[in-house]
């Protein structure tokens, strides 16, 4: 039986009719029902990084969705999953697509807290924001520190570690380039919303206290510059590039405060690990009013058009994907 993919070829994308056959192999075949577009799919689809590391292969680096078919015995038809990165959408068919095909030990049962919407309203961008969060408390961070700073926060990634270190008790601090974007920002839980250049970060190897910690999107000057104004063994989270994948920073942050900058990898996260945080973001940290996090939800023959308008900044908090709609 056939269905629609949005199908990346060295040339570009577009919405394409396949078969099972066309997929990766896999011994779990799920219905779609809902993905969402992260940063990296846009550039996968767009053509603007070297995401895809084969041609054609359907996009998506996450879905949610119910089990058609299965021969893997831990999952029946009809169980609700969900699967994320893993190389879902850069060398293995994507969650873009009606139906998607993948091997059992990628899959994590959707918590009885989440529908599949709800998951995918989170997605990548959720899952990667709530494991920094993980990371930071495992590594002692709490809200009597002081304010976290959350940089890009008006992005995926961002919007929901705004909501969730608000939720968890924290001042949030959110850093955004784009202050037309402050009342969605505080209507997430912030408690303050700056600019960069509103920070007033010192450049001296080592400034005054300023956050007990920092979620960071942007990378670059800005993260050396944070860096110098953590509070005693407060703790850096490193998600993201946007502003360069390279920055100069004195250890004195480290050896003297006992700063800790702790790397956030979601793609290749540990299973149990991964399991674990969606279960929490189901459970004791589940956010209220998720539909918030939703600046739209598009059909599946949407996602070209929109994948543009999110790399250049045009977008804010999260696109989710109907994989079942198209117009």
């Amino acid at each position: 039986m056939s269905f629609l993919a949005c199908r990346v070829y060295d040339d570009g994308a577009r919405l394409e009719s396949l078969e099972l056959a066309d997929l990766c192999p896999g011994n779990v075949v799920i219905r779609a029902e809902y993905s969402g577009i992260n940063y990296k799919d846009a550039l996968a689809v767009t053509g603007r990084g070297k995401i895809l590391r084969r041609f054609p292969l359907n996009a998506g680096i996450d879905v949610a969705g119910t089990v058609e078919s299965s021969d893997d015995p831990r999952y029946r038809v009809g169980d609700a999953v969900l699967v994320n990165g893993m190389g879902l959408g850069e060398n293995h068919d994507g969650g873009f697509a009606q139906t998607v095909r993948v091997p059992g030990d990628w899959i994590v049962p959707l918590s009885a807290g989440l529908s599949s919407l709800d998951a995918m309203t989170l997605g990548t961008a959720g899952f990667t924001a709530a494991l920094a969060v993980q990371r930071m408390e495992v590594n002692g961070q709490v809200p009597a520190m002081g304010p976290i700073a959350v940089t890009g926060a008006s992005g995926g990634v961002g919007s929901v570690a705004v909501a969730l270190l608000a939720k968890l008790g924290y001042e949030v601090i959110a850093v955004s380039g784009r202050p037309e974007h402050g009342e969605y920002l505080r209507a997430l839980g912030a408690a303050r919303v700056l600019t960069p250049e509103q920070l007033e970060l010192g450049g001296r190897p080592l400034e005054s206290v300023k956050f007990g910690g920092v979620v960071d999107n942007v990378g670059g000057s800005l993260l050396a510059g944070l860096l110098r104004h953590v509070q005693l063994w407060g703790n850096v989270a490193s998600i993201g590039m946007a502003g360069g994948h390279g920055y100069e920073a004195s250890v004195f942050p480290h050896i003297l405060r006992g700063v800790s900058l702790l790397g956030i990898s979601s793609a290749n996260c540990p299973m149990p690990l991964r399991t674990a945080v969606w279960q929490r973001l189901g459970a004791d940290w589940k956010l209220d009013g998720l539909a918030a996090l939703r600046q739209r939800v598009l059909g599946l023959d949407e996602i070209i058009a929109a994948c543009p308008a999110l790399l250049d900044r045009q977008s804010h908090g999260r696109l989710v994907v109907d994989c079942q709609k198209v117009a």
